[in-house]
């Protein structure tokens, strides 16, 4: 398949915008498709502490291989003969790292850090999506279970 250069980047642009949609979610109200139907640990407590965080983005190397392909792509068209070739490959370097910085950009997310103190005395913090309300005095349900948990609302 030959497709002209701008259809190319288009194409891989699309394809790297509905990669980046996958990412995981760290939302209290959101379930991954693995944890539906299975036992979790339910406590109560009361939330102490609210404190705003950033969930840094992730890199799964489609960013940087995305804009690997579109830097080389964009840098064959410098110079002639060998200088194509170099310029292929600074591109393809250069654009690597900034589609991985716009991966990274594309998939970070506003956190909370909620410190909930348990009726059984112990004191957690979880950090999950700011997509939700907590304050100070917040009588709130902590569910754990598979390496996870979450902070809901009681």
């Amino acid at each position: 398949m030959n497709l002209p250069a701008p259809r190319l980047l288009l194409a891989l642009l699309l394809s790297s915008g509905l990669l980046f949609g996958c990412a995981s979610s760290k939302s209290g109200n959101v379930y991954s498709a693995g944890s539906a139907r299975t036992a979790q640990t339910v406590e109560f407590g009361v939330v102490q502490n609210v404190r705003q965080v950033i969930i840094e983005g992730s890199n799964s190397g489609v960013g940087a291989a995305g804009g690997a392909v579109i830097g080389g792509i964009a840098g064959s068209h410098v110079g002639k003969g060998s200088g194509q070739t170099v310029g292929a490959v600074v591109g393809g370097i250069l654009g690597g790292l900034a589609g991985s910085a716009a991966e990274r950009a594309a998939t970070k997310r506003d956190g909370l850090e909620i410190t909930v103190k348990l009726d059984s005395g112990r004191m957690i913090a979880i950090v999950q999506e700011a997509d939700q309300a907590f304050r100070i005095g917040d009588k709130v349900q902590v569910l754990s279970g598979g390496g996870e948990a979450r902070v809901t609302p009681r």
